[in-house]
């Protein structure tokens, strides 16, 4: 069972997601939060492996709350956090992924989406849309110079997980990579996995990070 925290201020939207998921047979909604604070303090006590995330939210928005839910605890335990928006909110992308967010959900989006989405990525997986990819890329350019963190090394990647990365951050599923660089899917799954694990990367969403901030990817490519 995948255990799951629903975290929006606004009730009809816990209560609408919550029926939805609860009739899932692989779902269990463990509990709900109003607010980011209690988002925090409900996953400390519940333990869920993914947590809907709103991103306007009282008392503590959903930035500053996925940050303490995932920057106290060891990678093993931490829960996946979903982070629940709209397209409007393109200021918000980049630092939710930063903060370790595995993914974005459109706040409207179909039933079945949600429930995919769920499952994507409490199986270790990023949920990140080639929209969203392209807004990553536009904040991360208009940052100045100074602003952006500090490069990550990739030194230790080969060429071809180089490229891979690449593509990553470009908004490619491992199928389109797989076409691309005219290889069996199977291999670009080795591949992101050698990527992971030797940029110690819990998975795509924190590769496309990185990728931007070492330089490999830069707006217009």
């Amino acid at each position: 069972m995948i255990r799951v925290l629903i975290a929006d201020d606004q009730a009809m939207v816990r209560q609408g997601f919550g029926a939805l998921l609860a009739a899932q047979p692989d779902l269990l909604v463990v509990g709900d939060a109003a607010n980011g604070a209690e988002a925090v303090t409900a996953a400390r006590r519940l333990d869920p492996d993914v947590v809907l995330m709103d991103v306007r939210m009282p008392v503590l928005d959903g930035l500053a709350a996925t940050r303490q839910l995932l920057g106290d605890r060891p990678e093993t335990a931490r829960p996946r956090v979903l982070i629940l928006t709209t397209f409007d909110l393109d200021d918000y992308v980049y630092e939710a992924l930063r903060a370790g967010a595995s993914g974005f959900l459109l706040k409207d989006a179909p039933a079945a989406d949600l429930v995919h989405a769920v499952r994507v990525v409490a199986a270790g997986d990023a949920l990140l849309a080639p929209a969203v990819t392209r807004r990553l890329i536009a904040e991360f350019a208009a940052r100045p110079g100074r602003d952006r963190p500090r490069p990550v090394s990739l030194a230790g990647l080969t060429p071809r997980e180089t490229e891979v990365l690449r593509l990553i951050a470009r908004g490619r599923s491992n199928g389109e990579i797989a076409a691309e660089l005219v290889v069996a899917e199977q291999t670009v799954k080795t591949h992101v996995g050698r990527i992971l694990s030797k940029l110690d990367l819990r998975d795509r969403a924190q590769a496309v990070v990185v990728a931007y901030e070492s330089g490999l990817v830069a707006a217009g490519d």
